[in-house]
């Protein structure tokens, strides 16, 4: 616990609150440039002696119980709730919750994307959702079953998986994809479905279990990659993530540089759809 850190972290978070943003009347005498100790004692339920020595270095470490109630009291974010967790000597709880439910965030500028590839990615790499665009681009990859339904799991049990990349960057993917898969069992504590796709994985494929112990860990996408469709062949787009505030879930958007060759595919693709080209 370190009291001197946790006390002015305290103190600015409350000054930098006002009344009418937890709710309270800012009244005509009022002099505090943002909460009184009192007001946060009151909305974190606790006595305002008690508040009142964490700010002065003098407290007894809170309970996690008492630390949750600061966060919420305070308005912090994820982020600095995380912060005030591990400035009172806790580990910060798992930020992800998995759910089916795609964020109303994410789906509000989801609904808007209808010249672009876009879709909405759980962070065992679920497709949740995807647009016209990103069907045409990459298959319907919403209709998967079971442990299939996580494109890591996929990516090193079905061949077919790897035939939109060229296969000079298989490699890259394969680490890419263990990375991701490591950040979402260590985000998710102890979630049956990610450890039990790492442990099918380990079993089947020789080459996750090659990857897998590099121990690389990442959430991130490439900003740019290569794309193979089945008729127009390679397309280089550009990668835009968006993530939730708990990183549970992610808007990946793909776009081709104006001008290309391969905005001239993409633009063909919104066209034709989902239709299978001829030759």
């Amino acid at each position: 616990m370190d009291r001197a850190q946790l006390a002015d972290f305290l103190r600015r978070r409350r000054e930098a609150l006002r009344p009418g943003d937890v709710g309270l009347p800012s009244g005509p005498r009022r002099r505090a440039t943002g909460l009184r100790r009192e007001e946060v004692a009151a909305l974190t339920g606790m006595s305002t002696d008690y508040y009142a020595r964490l700010e002065q270095q003098r407290g007894p470490q809170p309970s996690e119980q008492m630390v949750s109630a600061l966060a919420r009291g305070l308005r912090l974010t994820l982020d600095e709730r995380d912060h005030l967790f591990r400035l009172t000597g806790h580990h910060a709880p798992v930020r992800v919750r998995r759910s089916e439910h795609v964020s109303p965030a994410l789906l509000r500028v989801f609904d808007r994307l209808t010249d672009t590839p876009a879709l909405v990615l759980s962070d065992l790499a679920d497709t949740l959702v995807q647009n016209r665009m990103a069907r045409a681009l990459l298959g319907d990859e919403t209709g998967h079953t079971g442990l299939a339904r996580s494109a890591f799991y996929r990516w090193f049990t079905d061949p077919g998986a790897r035939s939109r990349y060229p296969e000079r960057d298989h490699a890259h993917q394969s680490r890419l994809q263990a990375a991701g898969l490591r950040a979402a069992v260590t985000a998710g504590g102890s979630d049956a479905r990610a450890t039990e796709i790492v442990r099918r994985l380990l079993h089947v494929s020789p080459e996750f279990a090659e990857v897998w112990e590099q121990h690389e860990v990442s959430r991130r996408f490439d900003d740019h990659k290569t794309l193979v469709h089945p008729e127009l062949g390679e397309i280089e787009v550009d990668c835009q993530a968006l993530f939730t505030e708990n990183q549970a879930q992610t808007l990946l958007v793909l776009t081709a540089a104006p001008g290309t060759a391969d905005a001239e595919k993409l633009q063909l693709l919104s066209v034709i759809g989902e239709q299978q080209f001829t030759s």
